[in-house]
């Protein structure tokens, strides 16, 4: 292995929270390196909300001004490649790409976001991050007074209707199948007027990703003009469930207030570690996670 491969922290996934920890260690003169594979779990989307500063800007363009700062700082270097093995060593870890090129670091940060299932629904992908939406933080304020369907079922539609509950009034649950609420969460739906279908969409009838109407596998149609969808997510990363991290019930690295996680020297930020997704929680994970690995190293070297 070279000289120029050997680094104090690499950084795995170089969207939002990757480049706000390099850019922490950056700024501390420690040696990083990003590896970034080009597919952040954004791409969907348009525009970025609820970020001050940079509400309603192009994710991409966000990305882009990120990295270009942060490879300002001479110690920060930038690969773009996919990170497909990991494995301990003597003296930290060693990362191989999908290219066959080998680094070593004594600390890992994985920055590298989740992967959306998508729905096997004719129109879903087209409308996804567009007017079929998850987050009523990131999406809801630009669909307030819209008619409005959340597909998802029990304690998780429940959870997503009372967000948008203040947003919209003319609101509708779309179940896959059978309805699955206490009697508890039927009151609490009643009283706020809210519809329950308990239908399997078919197909989202969409213009350029502006929904127009659900249709269900009976035939029958319904118009709306937006839709949370709760849907299911995998890791992007296999490495860290190779290295041993523990993993939440809900399919996050599971990690402490520092983002440290299970094991020694391996941190975690960014969607991949928690349930707020959005780009200024990530901003705020990795700006936290590059300040712990950099206080880490520091601590050991001192």
């Amino acid at each position: 292995m070279t000289a120029h491969q050997q680094f104090d922290v690499i950084i795995i996934g170089g969207s939002y929270a990757g480049l706000s920890a390099a850019m922490a260690l950056g700024r501390s003169l420690k040696k990083t390196l990003i590896i970034d594979s080009g597919r952040p779990c954004n791409r969907y989307t348009p525009h970025s909300h609820n970020f001050i500063t940079q509400d309603g800007a192009v994710p991409s363009a966000i990305a882009a001004s990120a990295r270009e700062q942060v490879l300002r700082y001479e110690s920060v270097q930038f690969v773009e490649d996919l990170a497909v093995q990991g494995r301990p060593t003597a003296t930290g870890f060693e990362i191989i790409t999908r290219s066959g090129e080998k680094f070593a670091a004594k600390k890992l940060i994985f920055a590298t976001g989740v992967k959306d299932l998508l729905p096997e629904i004719k129109g879903f992908e087209d409308c996804w991050g567009k007017t079929v939406i998850h987050c009523p933080y990131c999406h809801g304020y630009e669909f307030k007074h819209k008619k409005t369907a959340i597909m998802a079922n029990g304690e998780r539609a429940v959870h997503i209707a009372s967000l948008v509950n203040n947003l919209t009034h003319d609101l509708s649950i779309v179940t896959p199948g059978k309805a699955d609420f206490n009697p508890e969460q039927l009151a609490r739906l009643q009283k706020h007027h809210i519809g329950i279908i308990e239908k399997n969409v078919k197909e989202i009838i969409h213009q350029n990703g502006q929904v127009s109407a659900l249709i269900f596998e009976d035939g029958t149609k319904e118009h709306f003009e937006a839709v949370y969808a709760a849907i299911p997510f995998e890791q992007h990363c296999d490495i860290p469930a190779a290295l041993g991290c523990e993993f939440t019930e809900a399919g996050h690295i599971k990690t402490d207030q520092v983002h440290k996680t299970s094991v020694a020297s391996v941190y975690a930020c960014g969607d991949n570690a928690g349930m707020m997704r959005s780009v200024a929680y990530a901003v705020a994970a990795g700006n936290l996670a590059g300040a712990m690995v950099n206080n880490e190293l520091t601590q050991e070297s001192f």
